[in-house]
């Protein structure tokens, strides 16, 4: 299952960077491609405002 950004996201990048499979789209807040996030648990990791968990 893929990984969501939530509201709380502050769009800094930290989690696009940290995608190995380049799932992780910017937009007004970032987003997660469910069919290419791998479910990795990198950019949960990565994120300073803990705005990534478990879809």
């Amino acid at each position: 299952m893929a990984r969501v950004i939530s509201d709380e996201c502050i769009a800094c990048g930290t989690c696009q960077a940290t995608c190995p499979v380049g799932a992780i789209s910017e937009g007004d807040k970032y987003s997660i491609d469910p069919e290419t996030c791998i479910d990795c648990g990198a950019c949960e990791a990565a994120c300073p405002a803990q705005a990534i968990s478990a879809g």
